[in-house]
């Protein structure tokens, strides 16, 4: 039997709520110390809920919950503050990340250095939304799961070398190729190289980064269609 346990104090981010009941939530909260949980909101949705104005994505909170089992008790929550709200691009790329972590990251699995990561990028997203803040957040989070990218040598144990060109397989690395584009997911070696320094001020490595971890959240996620890509895309044809 799960032992019942009490946590306070504890800094959360919302990443989905969904209605339970006439009056109450069910909150998906990834927290610093406890990884995501699931937590019962009474009476959030009630108009004069002290809940119903504080519970919202993307803002930084202060939680604490009771329970046992797989749904526990929130309660408290209250707003940290310092972190505008989000809007436009940077509001889906937000979305976008809570979608990862929902797929990606198992329940009640810690990851503090994870969760600064998380609450830094959307600090940078507040100024706008840039495509390298994705793909560092995407990096992290292979990382922080054990899915870690090997960038700095070849699958041969070979350094990676700026002019060469790559086919990256998921299971082993990059592999050297004759030239480019004779692979499904053919990248450069300066890609590769910018990628492992967090260095995006090219914009083919910029692009070619993007291809590259699309693939790897796809095979990590197992194939699964994400909503908040294809609603960004809906709207920029729009």
């Amino acid at each position: 039997m799960n032992q019942r346990h009490k946590v306070d104090g504890q800094p959360a981010f919302v990443l989905h709520a969904y209605p339970y009941s006439e009056t109450s939530l069910i909150v998906d909260v990834f927290s610093r110390d406890f990884g995501r949980v699931a937590l019962l909101a009474r009476g959030a949705r009630r108009p004069r809920s002290v809940l119903r104005g504080v519970l919202l994505a993307f803002q930084p909170l202060e939680i604490g919950w009771t329970g046992r089992g797989e749904v526990q008790t929130l309660m408290k929550a209250e707003w940290r503050g310092g972190q505008p709200l989000l809007a436009g691009k940077s509001l889906f790329c937000g979305y976008y990340l809570n979608e990862l972590l929902i797929h990606l990251l198992p329940r009640e699995d810690a990851h503090a250095r994870l969760f600064s990561a998380y609450s830094a990028t959307l600090r940078r997203f507040a100024d706008g939304a840039q495509e390298a803040d994705l793909r560092c957040f995407e990096r992290a989070l292979l990382q922080e799961l054990g899915y870690g990218l090997t960038l700095d040598t070849d699958a041969d144990g070979l350094a990676v070398e700026s002019g060469a060109h790559y086919g990256y397989e998921i299971e082993r690395g990059p592999v050297r190729l004759p030239g480019p584009g004779e692979s499904a997911l053919s990248v450069s070696g300066r890609t590769l190289i910018d990628l492992a320094r967090e260095d995006f001020s090219d914009p083919r490595s910029l692009a070619e980064a993007k291809q590259l971890m699309r693939a790897l959240i796809g095979h990590y996620t197992g194939g699964r269609r994400l909503a908040s890509r294809r609603i960004f895309r809906e709207l920029q044809e729009l």
